[in-house]
This record gives C-alpha cells, structure tokens and sequence, in this order.
C-alpha cells in the first residue's frame, strides 16, 4: 500500500515543506511505502529552499484516479507463440485458468488461447474427427511433447502438414492402407511389430513412433537412416501417445487474433464500462509497442487500490489531487478552514488555528518525541515563514513563534536571514507569465452554491504591479469565463510595507460589494491585508453572503 503525503493544486512553499516534513515523520515512525507528493509546479522561491536544504521535489501526480495498472496483474503467465500448445494446456491446468495471452518473441501480444478452443482442437465433433489425423507442427514439437527420444534420423524446427497414423491393423491391410497416404506426410504411430516398421520405412514416411518404449532392432535402425526416415521412441502407450502428439500443434495457430486489450493508464471506471459487454475471459495490458505488461479480468475491478491519501495544507476537495474522492483519505494535517474533504472511515483529523502547516508538523515531531533533523528544520522553517510572512501575518501565533525557535537552534539558521534570501528570489511577477502569476498559488473555494478562486503572490515591492496589472486582469477574465467561476480574484502583497492590491474578475453584482478603496477598475487597494486565510476570504465570503 501507497500512501501519499500531499498538499493543494498549485502547491505554495508550505504545502511542499509540510508534505516532505510529514513523510519523513512517518517513516521516522516505521510506515512503509509513503511519499512525499504534490499536484503541480513547484516556483523559483521553493526550488530554492529545497535546494538549499538538499532536498528532491515530492513526487508529482496529477491524478490519483485508479487506473488498470493499480489492479492488474503484472506477474503474467503467458504462452509463447511458438511454443506447443501442450504447454499453454499444462499452464492453463496448473493454474485454474480459462486461458492464456500469447506472445511473439519481442513479448508482444498477438492473441488469446483459451481452454475452450484447445478442448474443442482435441475433441471435435464426430463429424469433424477425421481431422483429428492432422498436425501442424514440426517432428522436435512432437519429440518434446510426448516425451520421447529420437533413436534415428534429423529432427528439426520446420513447422509441416502432418498426418498421424495408427498401424493397428493386419500386414496386408495396412499395404493396402499405405497406398493412401502421403508419405512424406505421415507420422506411423507402432508398437514393436517389426514388419509393419519396415514396410512403413521402405515405403518412405517421414518418421515412426514406436510405442511403449519397446526395443527397436538395430535392422530397424540402419534400414531407417538409409531411407532418411526418422525413428522416435515414446514411453507412452499408443492412445496416449496419439492425444499427446495432436498437442503438439504451435500455440500460435490457435490464437483468437480479435481480442480486446487496455492500457495501464485508463481510469478504473473508463475501463469498466469498455469491457463491460465484452465476453472475453481476461483483458491483456500492453504498452505502446503492443508489449505485454499485466492483465486484467472482471473480478480484478473489485480489489482496492492499493493507494492512499495524507492532505497536508488543506482539506476540502476541490483544492485536492484529482481524483482524491475515489481514493481513501487516511488522516489531514491542515490550518485552513474545515471545508468537504468526506472519508469511509474515521481518521485523524488535526487543524490547528496556526500560521502555517510546517508548524503543525514540527510539533507533531516534538510530541512523538523525535528529533526534526537539521536540513529538515531549515525546510520546515522555509514553511513557516512563507505562510507567515516570517511572523508577521496576523494569522502569526505564538505557536508559530515557539516552533520558528526551536527550528532556528536546530538549523542553526537566524530567520531573518532565511526570509531575506526566500523573498529576494524569484518575484512571481518578474519571472512569471500573467498566467502562471495568477495560477502559482490559487485555490479553489466554493460557498453558498457559488464557486470561485483566490491566488495571491508575495512581492517586495509593487514596482512591477503597475506593468502587470492588464494582463494579469485578463487573464483573471479568461479564466472567470472558461471555468465558470462567480469570480476570481489575486492578492498582490508587499511582504515590506505589509500591504495588498486585490485584483477581481467575475459577476459585476459580485465586484459592486467590494468596499476597499478602489485604485482602477477591478483593483482594490488592501492596507494591511496579508493573509488570504484569515483576511481576505473571511471578506469576500461575506460579500457572497450579502449577496
């Protein structure tokens, strides 16, 4: 079982910090299997504290939809094309199945054998058991497959029409049979009747199966090799020897050729309704190049994914990883709001009135009695003063204070310094398209049947604000109309003078509540305003709600 440690779409600096400080807490405390995660891009500012603290970016999943390759198969037993179909019957035996894929020499796929047809091949109908006589295959096959020991003559690979004949008859009449036989063709099945051999031999047949182990005389032999006809000992009786001998045929040429296959990509649910008519008994997974990589039956959709959640920074749904819904969710580490995050079972739920998840975690180490080590504490720092502005936010408590301490002893690292180097890198409006500014850090909400967004990006100044502002308003509109949203809106905030610019896109019913002074058409000057959590969505909910 997986379990991801992940934070929201378009991860900030705490969701990352948290979601690797908590994996590593988890493994600290002996659960296997769990990753740190995230849903989207990471930013110039978290690259750099993660390389600074010499960590890899969590895991990126952009969806934790189940899919065919969770629940398949992937230790295939298969049949190989060219191989007897003897053994795909063997295989299919020993493990109870209805069937087996059948692969070519570069393992890819070319169809399904089925137990069904094998039967059907061995046992035909009365009206068709003359045909019962007919191999397709080559002598070494039949060798192989009844077990026997080639006593004179080549055996080799070339597959041939074959004719297998049972001498069970008198000398005469089996001359007399001998005049409708393709020679070259047939495979004399004998026990140890020395006349027949020889007449068989003389009249040139491609090879004699003596049965029953039985000694072959050494005349035998030499008058055998003279006429290039090839002498096999079975060990088998004779019936047994025949029936094993049809099996002999190449599992290639009893292939169903029209068969369905799937992808490990495909979503569960998409894959079931594909198959759901289908009366095909297993479903081969292949990739790309028609490889074999699992397969999948009806009974496989019933097993659980073997996936799980940890939200870190969150916990309502639609901030989550797509799919989340169809996954367990096992326990939320979160300092948000409580929105819809529903789970099967109850888990451990901790939302703490704090300034930052990377808080939450940091004393999650401390009563577990484990020591954060050093390059961690310096990430969760990076965490802590991201979200809190290094302390400034009025979402700031003294949690967040005590915690900032104990991480600074550990790292050995002044947090002003830290904050400094943090903020300087990588100005979301410098070094970001419209786009990407109003996406880097935007949550989704919804409230009161409306749904609607609010990013924010942290800059040291607005000397670039004035540059940005139309095209990051357009792009707010864009995505008002493409998504449907009531409305969307961006935080611009100057971490120095401790101040915003609220821009705001959406229902003109909706903008026309907006009370702040309003510096341009949909921007609104914020003084004061830091906090997304504890300022800005309080006011714009209660607009909604006045609305």
């Amino acid at each position: 079982m997986q379990t991801l440690v992940i934070g929201h779409k378009n991860p900030d600096m705490d969701a990352i910090c948290s979601a690797i400080g908590y994996a590593e807490l988890k493994k600290a405390e002996g659960v296997e299997n769990v990753v740190a995660a995230r849903c989207g891009n990471t930013n110039q500012r978290i690259d750099f504290a993660l390389g600074k603290f010499g960590f890899e970016a969590p895991l990126f999943v952009s969806s934790v939809l189940p899919r065919v390759e969770d629940v398949m198969e992937r230790d295939v037993i298969y049949a190989g094309r060219d191989e007897p179909v003897y053994d795909a019957l063997t295989r299919i035996g020993d493990n109870r199945f209805r069937g087996l894929p059948v692969l070519d020499e570069r393992k890819r796929c070319v169809g399904l054998i089925s137990s069904f047809k094998i039967s059907r091949y061995l046992f035909p109908h009365r009206d068709q058991a003359s045909t019962t006589r007919e191999v397709h295959a080559s002598l070494k096959d039949i060798v192989d497959t009844i077990g026997g020991i080639v006593l004179a003559g080549p055996t080799d690979n070339e597959i041939l029409d074959l004719v297998l004949v049972v001498a069970a008859m008198q000398t005469d009449s089996f001359q007399r049979r001998l005049e409708d036989l393709d020679h070259g063709r047939t495979v004399l099945i004998v026990g140890d009747r020395r006349n027949i051999q020889r007449i068989a031999i003389e009249a040139g047949v491609h090879a004699l199966v003596v049965t029953g182990s039985r000694r072959v005389d050494d005349g035998i032999l030499a008058l055998a090799r003279a006429n290039k006809t090839v002498v096999i000992s079975s060990p088998h009786d004779t019936a047994t020897t025949v029936l094993l001998a049809r099996s002999a045929v190449r599992a290639g040429q009893m292939v169903y050729t029209d068969f369905h296959t799937l992808t490990p990509e495909i979503p569960l649910e998409e894959a079931e309704r594909e198959i759901a008519m289908l009366a095909q008994f297993a479903f081969p997974v292949v990739d790309g190049d028609k490889r074999l990589i699992g397969i999948i039956s009806k009974s496989d959709f019933l097993k659980p994914v073997p996936r799980q959640l940890i939200l870190v920074d969150h916990n309502e749904l639609t901030q989550a990883v797509e799919g989340a819904e169809n996954v367990p969710i096992v326990e939320i580490i979160d300092h948000h709001r409580i929105g819809t995050a529903p789970t099967e079972a109850p888990i451990l739920f901790m939302n703490r009135p704090v300034g930052s998840t990377s808080t939450i975690v940091s004393t999650l180490f401390q009563q577990a009695g484990r020591e954060i080590p050093k390059n961690l504490a310096g990430l969760l720092m990076c965490g802590v003063i991201s979200d809190t502005l290094n302390l400034t936010s009025p979402t700031t408590t003294d949690v967040d204070r005590r915690i900032m301490a104990h991480l600074s002893s550990l790292s050995g690292i002044n947090p002003a310094d830290l904050a400094a180097e943090i903020f300087s890198v990588g100005s979301p409006l410098l070094t970001m398209t419209a786009k990407q500014a109003i996406n880097a850090d935007c949550k989704e909400y919804e409230e009161r049947g409306k749904t609607f967004t609010v990013a924010q990006i942290e800059e040291l100044s607005f000397a670039l604000f004035e540059e940005k502002k139309e095209e990051l308003l357009r792009e707010l509109e864009t995505s008002c109309a493409e998504n449907k949203y009531t409305f969307c809106a961006l935080l611009v905030t100057d971490v120095n003078t401790q101040n915003s610019i609220l821009l705001v896109c959406g229902e003109k019913w909706f903008t026309k509540l907006i009370d702040y002074p309003e510096v341009s058409e949909n921007a609104w000057k914020l003084d004061g305003v830091v906090s997304r959590k504890k300022q800005l969505l309080p006011y714009l909910t209660g607009l909604l709600a006045r609305g």
